[in-house]
């Protein structure tokens, strides 16, 4: 009965965190500003950090199962 949104939330927090990281580094590839007004020093790690974090959180909830 707990398998089905385990599974769920794995693959929103999997597909979120890889699609994080894709989009983060493809801006960085093209010079292109991660978040709008925010400087790049603060808004890289933070975007790598979410992703990073996202896809932990996916693991861990796979891991559960």
């Amino acid at each position: 009965m707990e398998t089905g949104p385990a599974i769920f939330a794995a693959a929103v927090f999997l597909l979120f965190g890889a699609a994080m990281l894709t989009w983060t580094g493809a801006r960085l590839l093209h010079r292109a500003p991660v978040a709008e007004g925010v400087r790049p020093a603060v808004a890289v790690p933070v975007a790598l950090l979410a992703g990073g974090l996202c896809l932990t959180l996916g693991a861990w909830c796979l891991g559960r199962l």
